[in-house]
């Protein structure tokens, strides 16, 4: 079970909500979110509700900035639960939307899909075993997507128009 703990203000200071599963909309509990302190469990959090916007991975620990962290303008307005996974870990990856052109299968992390598969874009994917982050440059940098089990047929319907994927990484954390 995950538990987080958000703070209207830096440095854990304010009101508090404490959050032990999905939260669609924090603004019904807190008008801002400036810190938050991950007790158990691995947390997506989003900077707007319904899952929305820029994401990032949290894992147990304390952030007492995280908007300077993770260079954010905007504060905390939704979460999602990672659930614990301890089975393998597949995913395919394809070059086009809706499961066109290259295919490639994960079964481990992959910090450069131009490296590895000489693939320049993944426009769709297929997330048969375990959690997923997936990275929109080489080596696990710039902006995160948190992907679970299920069919994503188009990045670009999703929102991700712009965007274009080029490292992946198991979730693997005990948390």
């Amino acid at each position: 079970m995950g538990r987080i703990i958000f703070y209207e203000d830096r440095n854990f200071q304010g009101r508090s909500y404490e959050c032990m599963s999905d939260c669609p909309d924090m603004s019904s509990y807190m008008s801002r979110c400036h810190s938050c302190r991950v007790e158990s469990g691995c947390f997506m959090v989003y900077d707007r509700p319904n899952y929305m916007g820029n994401q990032y991975f949290m894992r147990r620990g304390e952030y007492a900035d995280y908007m300077s962290m993770f260079g954010w303008n905007n504060c905390i307005r939704s979460c999602r639960m990672i659930p614990m996974h301890t089975g393998s870990f597949r995913m395919r990856i394809y070059e086009r939307e809706h499961f066109g052109g290259q295919m490639h299968e994960l079964m481990d992390d992959c910090d450069s899909i131009m490296d590895r598969y000489r693939m320049s874009n993944c426009m769709s994917c297929h997330v048969m075993d375990g959690h997923w982050l997936m990275y929109e440059q080489p080596h696990y940098r710039g902006r995160m997507y948190y992907f679970g089990p299920g069919e994503y047929r188009s990045f670009s319907n999703m929102g991700f128009s712009n965007m274009r994927f080029m490292s992946m990484r198991r979730i693997m954390d005990p948390c």
